[in-house]
């Protein structure tokens, strides 16, 4: 835009140019706003059609942890190369090809439940294994691997364009704003929505997740430009993607912030996993659920998401980063205690709200800061070597948890089985806050915000 015509030696403006305008956040980010909100409704069908599934086919509590484990494991396996890829090609194009591979994949899932749906129902039946129950989990293992792979390499893509697109110092806000929307489609409208869906045809919650995939990719591939990293004079050439890679990987750990965040991070998503791996089974046997009241347990979460998501900035800006990361660490440890020892589905739902609060206030301090203070042109290693250690725990959290239950299962009731994972919940938290207290501080935050991008302006 164009500066205002300069009229007299004291540059007099009009009353309409003193006054402070409110500035938009771009159309591009509206449209990847609009994309996450879409592709996150879809997620949010898939958070009941999903478990449910995997639950209709067997009640093995390890088996529904291998469910877990494989959804998460290309986080671990995938995320470092995933990021050299994000620093090699068109960030933009790499979410419209893999929110297609991921509709491809979901609709495959899709008629493979229709052709089956009439054996998934039938619970009563899931003491017997049979040959379809059998093949159709594998398959179903199989997909989920590949669909988290096509996940990885999206998510990073669209975590590292988002400074491109939008100013620096608005990063809070925008990602504040698009995480709260996501809240609302994934656990608020989705998966009362999956339930619904569930109780017409097994088959149509897939159907629908499919859909958002495609209509995701249609509104990121209409934003003009190109979103190559941009890199430093000298190295216009890729180096060998081993040296890219090391370079990331150096980078992240000789940062005294970033290394113990992922760190922590890391240990925080085994944690979870730990217990939602195995969720399904804790709602159904502890909390006595159906599939509809699953997805209202599951809507506290978005109403916690959206407290978090509008009012994270402010939270930031008024108590401090690093008081607001120590709150996440603390009271999640409370979280676990109380959700180990209720058996009310109400109580759960508070629980939940409460959850996805402090997670959202974490992922908006943590990831604006990254993209903040991280070098654009190692954005995207940077990027997926702090989420190979903080989602790459995610299997390990997944499988823990699973072998938990068992072994507890062996000389303890299954109820008890089933509510320990959320006391070593309680206790991991506990540990990190102890930890986090000392490493992840406010002025150590601000330090490193105000060296990337400088002072706040009076």
């Amino acid at each position: 835009m164009s500066a205002p015509d300069v009229t007299t030696e004291t540059d007099e403006r009009s009353e309409a140019d003193k006054k402070p305008k409110r500035h938009s956040l771009g159309s591009g980010y509206r449209k990847v706003f609009s994309a996450s909100v879409v592709t996150n409704l879809g997620d949010g069908v898939g958070v009941v059609a999903y478990p449910w599934l995997a639950s209709a086919l067997t009640r093995n509590p390890m088996l529904i942890a291998v469910v877990g484990v494989a959804q998460r494991l290309p986080w671990l396996v995938f995320s470092l190369p995933a990021g050299v890829i994000t620093d090699r090609i068109d960030r933009r194009r790499a979410m419209v090809a893999m929110d297609i591979i991921r509709g491809v994949i979901t609709a495959v899932v899709a008629l493979l439940v229709l052709g089956e749906q009439d054996v998934l129902p039938k619970p009563d039946a899931l003491d017997a294994v049979t040959e379809t129950r059998t093949a159709l989990y594998v398959l179903v293992l199989l997909a989920t691997l590949l669909l988290g792979m096509a996940e990885v390499l999206r998510d990073n893509s669209a975590q590292t364009i988002m400074p491109a697109i939008v100013d620096p110092r608005d990063l809070e806000k925008a990602n504040g704003r698009m995480w709260s929307a996501e809240g609302v489609a994934n656990t608020f409208i989705g998966p009362p929505l999956g339930a619904l869906l569930v109780g017409i045809a097994f088959v149509l919650p897939f159907l629908v997740d499919a859909a958002s995939f495609f209509a995701a990719a249609a509104l990121i591939a209409t934003i003009p430009g190109t979103f190559r990293a941009t890199r430093p004079v000298g190295q216009e050439e890729p180096a060998h993607w081993r040296a890219e890679l090391a370079e990331g990987v150096r980078w992240l750990w000789a940062h005294p912030l970033l290394r113990p965040m992922a760190i922590i991070l890391g240990i925080m998503n085994a944690a979870a996993m730990a217990t939602g791996a195995s969720f399904v089974l804790f709602a159904q046997e502890v909390l006595d659920v159906n599939a509809f009241l699953f997805a209202v347990v599951s809507m506290g979460g978005a109403i916690g998401g959206i407290i978090g998501g509008v009012a994270a900035s402010w939270a930031s800006k008024r108590f401090g980063s690093g008081v607001c990361l120590g709150m996440t660490l603390g009271g999640s440890a409370v979280i676990g205690l109380a959700m180990a020892f209720t058996s009310w589905w109400p109580v759960a739902f508070l629980l939940f709200a409460a959850t996805s609060l402090l997670s959202i206030l974490w992922n908006v301090i943590t990831v604006s800061l990254r993209q903040t203070i991280i070098p654009e042109h190692l954005l995207g290693r940077v990027n997926s070597v702090y989420r190979f250690f903080a989602w790459g725990m995610m299997p390990i959290g997944a499988a823990l948890g699973g072998v938990i239950i068992v072994v507890v299962d062996s000389f303890a009731s299954r109820e008890t089985a089933l509510r320990s994972t959320w006391i070593a919940y309680a206790i991991i938290h506990l540990v990190l806050f102890v930890v986090g207290a000392r490493k992840l501080t406010t002025e150590r935050i601000e330090s490193a915000r105000a060296a990337a991008v400088g002072p706040e302006p009076a």
